[in-house]
């Protein structure tokens, strides 16, 4: 029998994880799958003052964000396709694949990658 052990969160990671809960077409649920935590246990500390935030105090993203193109296929490619200079393929979990062909900003693919992990 394996015994569970309890998560502690920091402070800052409960107001980052509340944070994310107020962005346009995010659910409770949806961050608390993305932290494997219990949308109650989220909705508590979004009561709390400490680490609900203000809306208004809510940070626009910058110039700087951008999105990445996407293209999202069913089909695997054959064997001998050749493959195309500056270009990935990701495979993410529940068989997810993203390919991101030409120029890309590194930290941004990796924020992507990060925000679509479970």
């Amino acid at each position: 029998m394996t015994r569970r052990t309890r998560r502690l969160w920091t402070d800052e990671e409960k107001r980052s994880i509340c944070l994310q809960t107020i962005a346009p077409g995010v659910s409770v649920a949806q961050v608390a799958r993305r932290y494997a935590v219990n949308a109650n246990l989220i909705f508590k500390w979004l009561r709390d003052p400490r680490y609900a935030s203000d809306p208004a105090s809510v940070q626009v993203p910058s110039e700087e964000s951008r999105f990445l193109p996407v293209e999202i296929i069913d089909a695997r490619p054959a064997s001998d396709t050749p493959v195309a200079q500056n270009r990935i393929d990701i495979e993410l979990s529940g068989g997810h694949r993203m390919r991101i062909s030409g120029s890309y900003d590194p930290d941004a693919l990796a924020r992507l990658i990060r925000g679509l992990s479970p």
